[in-house]
């Protein structure tokens, strides 16, 4: 593995995490978002991570700075990617968003570069042949808060070269994950072919007003000894995400009940600025949710 140069390609909840902890173990990372409003909103993102790192990890002030000083930030594809040796790409979990993406990745990026996908739901193959390099293409995937979730799971398509996704492998390991191979594709890959499903059904109880979120999160953490239930991680993850899995199975599938899902998380949360513990409101309220309250699971 020689990759010193590293570009991650949108810099939302995730992508920032992603940044962040590459530059943090060392690599030179470029930021690329669509437009420089959302670069100053990826910059803020950074400067928030900050203290997690130092309560979570101990990370020393001049660790964090040196993290910040390896970081670069563009809103122009070209100048971000031109000398990268790997692109991670976490743009929205939409098929054309990302195919379009690709498309102008392909064009943009040196020949010696190998795009990664972090798409939490979607398929390498998919998108390899709007590439234009589908032997040096990939799924990297992260869980939400990497720098203490560390998993990275490394999923190839048929197409990938044997080389490239173990020199993947070794890379997710310089940047302190623990590198986990899937070598056949996997919608969802390990983790949210587990999760996902959790975190519907979770959704489906809200959504047939079987119970409210407290309730659910509540029944979930007495029974198993869980610290958080299904509401408590859809804050993490972020509700925009979940709203874009519920609408694209509804509209591949037909389903009213995704439609219905899909529609409460946007007039309920979306459309009232409550994204999740970023925008400190979800389905619960930030910092001290109640989940966290001791009396919480007391009834």
């Amino acid at each position: 593995m020689d990759y010193k140069n590293i570009t991650v390609a949108g810099s939302g909840v995730l992508g920032s995490q992603i940044a962040f902890q590459t530059a943090f173990k060392g690599f030179n990372v470029s930021v690329y978002d669509i437009s420089d409003e959302a670069v100053e909103k990826a910059k803020d993102r950074v400067e928030d991570l900050k203290p997690r790192y130092q309560e979570d990890l101990g990370a020393s002030q001049e660790e964090l700075d040196a993290a910040v000083e390896r970081m670069s930030f563009f809103s122009d594809l070209g100048k971000a990617v031109e000398d990268a040796d790997l692109v991670i790409e976490a743009v929205p979990e939409v098929v054309k968003i990302k195919t379009d993406f690709y498309e102008k990745l392909g064009q943009a990026a040196p020949e010696k570069t190998v795009f990664a996908t972090n798409s939490s739901t979607l398929l390498p193959s998919q998108f390899a042949e709007a590439t234009g390099r589908p032997e040096k293409f990939l799924a990297l995937h992260f869980a939400n808060e990497i720098w203490k979730n560390n998993t990275a799971e490394v999923m190839k398509h048929p197409g990938t070269d044997k080389d490239v996704f173990n020199d993947l492998l070794e890379f997710a390991k310089a940047i302190g994950m623990v590198a986990l191979p899937l070598h056949k594709e996997q919608p969802g890959y390990i983790l949210n072919s587990l999760l996902v499903p959790f975190l519907e059904a979770g959704q489906m109880l809200l959504v047939k007003e079987v119970a409210d979120p407290q309730t659910i999160d509540k029944t979930w953490m007495i029974a198993t000894g869980s610290p958080k239930g299904p509401f408590a991680i859809l804050d993490i993850v972020g509700i925009t995400t979940a709203y874009n899995i519920s609408n694209a199975k509804a509209e591949a599938t037909g389903s009213e009940e995704f439609a219905k899902l899909a529609a409460v998380l946007k007039t309920e949360y979306i459309d009232k600025g409550k994204l999740g513990r970023e925008t400190g409101e979800g389905f619960y309220t930030y910092p001290n949710p109640a989940y966290e309250d001791p009396d919480f699971l007391k009834g």
